[in-house]
């Protein structure tokens, strides 16, 4: 795994954040030092696809990166006959998922595809995940994406929504960002290197409120939202049809 030094130097100008092939290459380091629980909530992801994917369904890892979330739910619903599908805007991405994919021995299909998720029909699926992916979708199709899973999802289908949020009282985004920014720095980023990713995030990643994510989640039809994880400005909300 190679370590995450893409903003250890000084920058004259910074460009806004892509998952091009520079990114790809440290993607594993990064997401580990920079999301709080990151590990617990994949790892949970397969527990979740283990109970409710249901036979002859697919199951869609929209936003699949490298491939974490789709590689978890192949071994956790290996006893299941069920289809993986993988879907990432980013070439760099998708190579180094379907590469992943081919060197994981399980045997549960899986389709990776190069696609935004906000073009892509979701079909007969039971467990729909968008890790840490919504962020950042323009915000004013945010819902058109959940209606889309809403509408493609089987009865008893699961949502699992994972975003880094953003909260309405400013002591309280205060001290949760402050906690994120120490929480990097244990894991060895510098001052810099946090500045520098935050103004290369600031008009990709978009974070919304917890309420924001609940009230649209109900508003497109989930009977049941439950909020299941949070660590400091990071959280993941399960969602059921």
């Amino acid at each position: 795994m190679k370590k995450d030094l893409i903003f250890a130097k000084p920058v004259d100008q910074i460009s806004e954040f892509v998952f091009d092939e520079h990114v790809v290459n440290v993607f594993s380091d990064m997401i580990k030092r920079s999301v709080p629980g990151y590990d617990v909530v994949i790892s949970m992801i397969g527990v979740l696809a283990e109970q409710y994917a249901q036979p002859g369904s697919n199951c869609y890892d929209l936003g699949c990166s490298t491939g974490a979330v789709t590689l978890v739910m192949r071994h956790r619903i290996r006893k299941k006959i069920a289809k993986i599908i993988s879907i990432d805007n980013s070439q760099a991405m998708v190579d180094r998922c379907k590469v992943n994919v081919l060197n994981d021995k399980m045997i549960i299909p899986v389709e990776v595809m190069l696609a935004d998720i906000v073009d892509v029909d979701v079909e007969n699926a039971s467990i729909v995940t968008l890790n840490f992916t919504l962020q950042f979708v323009d915000i004013e199709k945010r819902v058109d994406v959940l209606n889309n899973i809403y509408s493609g999802l089987l009865k008893e289908g699961v949502l699992v929504l994972s975003e880094k949020i953003r909260f309405d009282n400013k002591e309280e985004e205060k001290f949760q960002m402050d906690m994120h920014d120490n929480f990097k720095k244990l894991n060895g980023y510098s001052d810099l290197e946090i500045s520098q990713k935050r103004t290369a995030l600031e008009n990709v990643l978009v974070p919304e409120t917890l309420s924001t994510h609940i009230d649209r989640l109900k508003s497109t039809g989930f009977s049941r939202v439950y909020a299941w994880f949070q660590t400091f400005n990071f959280v993941s909300i399960v969602a059921f049809k």
